[in-house]
């Protein structure tokens, strides 16, 4: 259930510059869940013509940021660690985040990362601070 704190969170998740820049969409937030998206275009590409790994880091952390803040405490990451399995070939990948630990200061979640015909490029585990004194 969504509260008046909990829709904030998810409003200043949804105004993050750098996502906005490379072009990530939060499709679901929910708390203790996300789903966000990124259509890939030329500029995502490294050196070699491949999907840069910042880029699909950036989107894995952009839905753990969801999913984790639209509980209705400022969380920060004091954790994470990715691992990529293979190169995006769609031309869409999404970030699946869901909750996998909570308590009162630490949670914990894992985000898969996936390319347009669902197979897994990237996994991603992160472990959030809840700072609840942050709320105004």
């Amino acid at each position: 259930m969504e509260t008046d704190a909990s829709s904030k969170m998810i409003q200043r998740v949804r105004n993050d510059r750098f996502a906005k820049m490379i072009g990530a969409r939060l499709l679901e937030a929910a708390p203790g869940q996300a789903v966000a998206e990124l259509e890939l275009s030329e500029h995502h590409l490294n050196g070699v013509d491949r999907v840069q790994g910042g880029v699909i880091f950036t989107l894995a952390d952009y839905a753990f940021a969801a999913a984790s803040n639209a509980e209705g405490f400022p969380t920060v990451g004091v954790n994470v660690n990715i691992s990529y399995f293979r190169a995006p070939r769609g031309p869409v990948i999404r970030a699946v985040a869901r909750e996998i630990q909570a308590g009162k200061r630490i949670c914990g979640y894992q985000v898969d990362v996936l390319d347009a015909d669902g197979s897994l490029v990237a996994s991603f585990a992160g472990m959030g601070y809840r700072k609840p004194e942050l709320v105004d």
